[in-house]
């Protein structure tokens, strides 16, 4: 290890992020009965031009008049190429309540993208005199952002996590497909006469989680785009909570379910990390640093991995 240790992320559910547009207040009730930890009240891609000034509107409202339990409440904010974004975090730092969790910033390209709406939302919360500090998640959606992903994980104490956008990081990269996540039908090797898909979104989302993680934010799948295809999302939030992610976007109610059983730590998982950690006690009362488990090799390193386990599973359970 390090002789600087790897930093502590919040200590929050975050399997599930649900979004939905402020310009369809109608959806918001539905929202906060929904089985997402994290609600993500949207004025960027989703609302359109004319409907921005409404959509914010309605939000502001929405987070005083709705109850919404335990959820991280978050707005996606404009993005900072916009003539909108200024307007969304002064209205909702002087106008929305204390229920307001997070903003989430979009298309972030650098440390400086952070720098400047932290800026101001500290100014706001001083003039305001609101006790309770207001934290970030930004998306990575850029060649810039996913170039520059360790200074942005590391570009404010604000910062709690970080998701990726595969649309729009596609576009700025200049992949070949129009997919929102998920297998590329063209990304695939070639042997023996048989094609074998890979990932073609898997080297960002290592990068994300190793920023993140370096720098103690937590790192989110974005979305799957094909709402349609239960056992794609699956596979997809399978990947990524492989790789470390902690949760995964749904951009429709019937994703929910789905990410919040793969990024729930399963009872026969929780059981055998558990076992691990017993074994190991035992292991260390005999002075041994290593044992054998189920016919293979554990360790130190084997009690890190299971504790990480054991640890989300009653954090999930206390929330």
């Amino acid at each position: 290890m390090s002789f600087r240790l790897q930093p502590t992320p919040p200590a929050r559910p975050n399997r599930c992020q649900l979004f939905g547009p402020g310009s369809r207040p109608a959806i918001f009730e539905k929202m906060a009965a929904s089985a997402a930890d994290v609600i993500n009240l949207d004025l960027e891609d989703s609302v359109a031009p004319s409907d921005k000034d409404s959509a914010r509107a309605n939000i502001i409202q929405a987070i005083g008049d709705i109850d919404w339990g335990n959820k991280t409440l978050s707005v996606r904010i404009n993005g900072l190429d916009t003539p909108y974004w200024y307007r969304d975090v002064v209205d909702l730092m002087e106008q929305a309540g204390d229920r307001l969790d997070q903003i989430m910033i979009p298309k972030v390209g650098n440390a400086a993208d952070i720098y400047a709406v932290d800026a101001l939302v500290t100014a706001i919360e001083t003039a305001k005199g609101r006790t309770k500090p207001i934290t970030f998640e930004v998306i990575i959606e850029s060649a810039a952002g996913i170039a520059h992903v360790e200074e942005i994980a590391a570009a404010s104490p604000r910062l709690a996590a970080m998701s990726l956008g595969a649309a729009d990081f596609a576009a700025s990269m200049g992949m070949a497909t129009t997919g929102i996540g998920g297998t590329q039908e063209n990304y695939y090797m070639y042997r023996d006469g048989q094609k074998h898909w890979s990932d073609p979104w898997h080297w960002a989302q290592a990068a994300i989680v190793a920023a993140c993680r370096t720098h103690g934010v937590l790192p989110v799948d974005g979305p799957f785009g094909d709402f349609s295809d239960d056992e794609g999302f699956r596979a997809q939030a399978l990947r990524s909570a492989t790789l470390g992610m902690v949760g995964k976007w749904a951009i429709h109610p019937k994703q929910v379910a789905i990410a919040n059983e793969v990024f729930t730590p399963s009872a026969e998982a929780v059981s055998e990390a558990r076992e691990i950690l017993a074994a190991m006690e035992e292991a260390k009362a005999k002075g041994e640093g290593a044992t054998v488990y189920k016919g293979r090799l554990v360790d130190i390193a084997s009690i890190k991995q299971a504790e990480v386990i054991v640890k989300q599973s009653e954090m999930i359970a206390n929330h």
